[in-house]
Parts: C-alpha cells; structure tokens; sequence
C-alpha cells in the first residue's frame, strides 16, 4: 500500500486530536463569498475607528508621563541635563514661534558653513572667542592677530581661525579684521562687558563657551581652542601627541603627558572629534552641577580623575610647557615655543601690558642672529604686571 504524503497525515493526524479533546465542536463551515466582504468591511471599519483612538490615547499618556523624569529615563544623568545652546519655548498651546525656528536653523546652517569654509583638509579648525571689551582697536584680539603674523609658520594658520563672538560689537569689530566669524546667540545675557576671573559673568562665559566646543564635536570637527589672549609664534601641530583624544595645556607641568597630576589649563586644548571627545564634553559640562560655583579649568581639574573617563576611552595628554607656556609657568626657551598664555593675570590692562611686553621680547627675538638664537641670549621679561602671587590675593 502506498505511504500517505506528509500533508495528508498532518490533516489526519490533527483530526484524530480533534477527537480526543471532550467537548470540541465541530469546524464551522467555510463563510460564503457574500458573507466573507461583509465581514471584512466591518474589520476595516473598526480598525479606522481604532487607530486614531490609540493613538490619542498613547499622546495624552506620554504628555502625563513627560514631567516625571524618575524611572523611565535611563540614560546617564550627564545626558539628561544636557541643554541645546538656544531654547525654543512654546507657548500654551504647545506652539513654537516659526519665525524663532527659522533663526534657529538658519543659525546652525551659517555655523556649518563657517566651519566648512574654515576648515584644513582633515576636518581641523582653530576657534577663538570674542566680547566687547576685547574687540577694540588695539586690545586684545589685535595682538592675537598680529602673534599669527609674526610666528614662525603660523600666518597661513589664519585662514582655518574661526572667532565665535558673543555679542554685537565684537561681530562687528572681527567682520573688519577677520575673515570667519559666528556670532553666538546669547538672549537675556550681556556677554559685551569685562568678566573678571571667578565672578557669576565669568562663569556663565566659560560653561557657555564649552557647551559651544561640544556642538563643534558633534558636527564632526575637530578643533584647537585657543583664548584670546595667547601668542601664536609657531605652529603647534608638530608637537601634539598622535594617540590623544583631547590635550590640553597646563598652569604647572609636571614633566609627563599622561600624569593626572599636572594642573590643566583650559585656554587652550586640542580635541579630535570622536564618540569618546563628544561623550566627554557633555559629562564635562553637565559637571558643572556637581561643583556650582566652579569654573570649566577647576571642574575639569576635578573630574579627571572620575573612572568614567577610563570607562568611556578618553585618552588625555597634557602639553609641556617647554612648548605651551604662559604666565604661571613661562616657556623657558625661545627656539622651543609655540605658544604663550597670559594666564595667571587679573583685569584687562594688566594682560595688555604683559601681552604688549611678550610681542617686544618675540620680535626681539626674531631681529636677532640665528648664532645668537641658538645660544639663547634672550628671554622673557613677563611677568610684569600680571603675576601668580596677585592672583592668589
């Protein structure tokens, strides 16, 4: 006799288990033609019907939900308190002004062009930034123009310089004398006046300085961060570290790059955009809650030692200041430096009068023999008016 096909004993097999469950009822019998497209529409109907009640239903329980943040939002609490550098707030009806929206995305489309237009070959940019009491003829942002000028291979480095200013008179002054500049939204705070070191004015520049660098990182640019008030006199890249994630100079070096030790200054970084820099500037600046009253400089002093810098892969080195001094710790050698910071300095006129004093003592320099170079016969006469004691009064 000749074996079933495997349908046909699957079917006989179902209908013998059929018979053995008490109480089972017969199969209903197929639905007629007619019978099958009335069902149907009457499905279609109610999925209509349905379909707009939940999703209804599921806007009003997530808009219930949305105040209470313990419980369902797990992401890490850096990211929570993140804030986008300009809030759109709507208003009762949950309504945003279009015309605020319109600024918003034509803001971040000039910030994209001016970083593209700006940027060397490999996505690298060199920021600045800029207020009022800076941006006047003569003042600071002069000698730090002048400093590219006069530096040895750093004149070409201008045209990748881009100076984010924070209020109206420093974008116009830098539309004179420079080519890139972005002018960063700064509603219901006047950013124009002097900020002396650690008070409320200062604080607020700092946070809203570094919440900028992370948006910069996010757009997948890498950038060298350098205060107005640094001399350029050569070009730093040659003496940045091939496997660092973020490097940044010091107020005090301690003689190893990769010593937490060293005390950071944050004038001037070099940062490669990645996921671990990125990850890095929002638990950076989300800090800021954890130390209220701190400046970016002591917060990052404070936090690089958190394992979770370990955790997310962050490679920090810390720059010589054989190569990156400044005020605090002056670099020594002439033939060696790259850049020089007028840190450690309160009050405008004090770091004008040493800036001034650092660009004689450079073009000094640069006027001399190179046997006379090499031997080293010149060095700093800053501190001057600016000095480490004064700071600490």
């Amino acid at each position: 006799m000749a074996r079933p096909l495997p349908n046909q004993t699957l079917a006989r097999t179902s209908a013998t288990s059929l018979r053995h469950f008490p109480g089972h009822s017969k199969p209903s019998p197929p639905l007629s033609a007619p019978a099958f497209r009335k069902a149907a529409a009457v499905l279609l109907l109610a999925a209509a019907v349905a379909l707009p009640c939940a999703v209804l239903y599921r806007a009003a329980v997530l808009n219930a939900l949305r105040p209470v943040q313990v419980g369902w939002d797990r992401r890490p609490w850096w990211e929570r308190e993140q804030t986008p550098l300009a809030v759109m707030v709507p208003d009762e009806d949950g309504n945003v002004d279009p015309a605020a929206a319109d600024y918003l995305d034509s803001d971040d489309l000039k910030l994209e062009q001016v970083l593209q237009e700006a940027s060397m070959d490999n996505k690298t940019i060199i920021l600045t930034t800029l207020n009022a009491a800076w941006a006047s003829s003569g003042s600071v942002i002069d000698l730090f123009i002048d400093s590219f000028r006069r530096g040895v291979r750093t004149s070409s480095l201008l045209k990748h310089l881009v100076i984010i200013t924070f209020d109206w008179k420093a974008y116009k002054r830098c539309m004179k004398i420079h080519t890139y500049c972005f002018a960063l939204a700064t509603e219901d705070v006047d950013f124009s006046q002097e900020k002396r070191f650690q008070t409320a004015g200062y604080l607020e520049m700092m946070w809203k300085r570094l919440d900028f660098l992370r948006l910069v990182l996010e757009k997948g640019y890498s950038f060298i961060f350098s205060d107005a008030d640094i001399m350029w006199f050569r070009n730093p890249f040659l003496h940045f570290y091939p496997d660092g994630d973020f490097q940044i100079a010091c107020d005090h070096y301690v003689g190893n790059a990769t010593d937490l030790g060293n005390i950071a200054n944050g004038g001037f970084n070099y940062v490669r955009s990645n996921n671990q820099s990125i990850e890095f500037y929002k638990f950076w600046y989300s800090s800021r809650l954890r130390y209220p009253g701190y400046h970016d400089q002591d917060v990052f002093n404070l936090i690089k030692h958190d394992p979770y810098i370990t955790y997310i892969g962050l490679k920090i080195k810390f720059l010589s200041t054989a190569y990156f001094g400044g005020i605090c710790e002056p670099s020594r050698d002439l033939n060696k430096v790259c850049t020089m910071h007028a840190n450690c300095c309160i009050g405008l006129q004090s770091k004008l009068h040493d800036l001034r004093i650092m660009m004689e003592d450079w073009r000094n320099y640069m006027s001399m023999p190179p046997s006379l170079k090499r031997f080293g016969a010149l060095s700093w006469r800053v501190p001057q008016n600016c000095s480490l004691s004064l700071l600490n009064q």
